[in-house]
């Protein structure tokens, strides 16, 4: 399964690195979108749920590796108002 790592950009300018075990995510994010914290967080788990399934379908166990990264997500977001536009550079 192809590994993923893409990068945020956030309100400040500063930019986060994200990584997913599966290219399923290239389904929910592509360079240059924008969209609100809220918004990047609804297709973060979608997108972190759908690569964990992926690996528990291929291997019979679920990933941990998106777990922590979507356990890292919302933690690092929580910070950010909740209006606060972060874009996509690369993935």
């Amino acid at each position: 399964m192809p590994e993923v790592i893409f990068t945020i950009q956030l309100p400040d300018g500063s930019t986060k690195e994200c990584y997913s075990p599966s290219s399923v995510v290239c389904r929910y994010f592509a360079a240059g979108d924008e969209m609100l914290v809220a918004e990047f967080l609804a297709r973060s788990r979608e997108a972190f749920a759908a690569a964990s399934e992926r690996v528990r379908v291929k291997f019979g166990f679920s990933c941990s590796s998106a777990s922590a990264e979507m356990a890292e997500i919302e933690q690092w977001t929580s910070t950010l108002p909740g209006n606060s536009t972060l874009r996509v550079l690369r993935i």
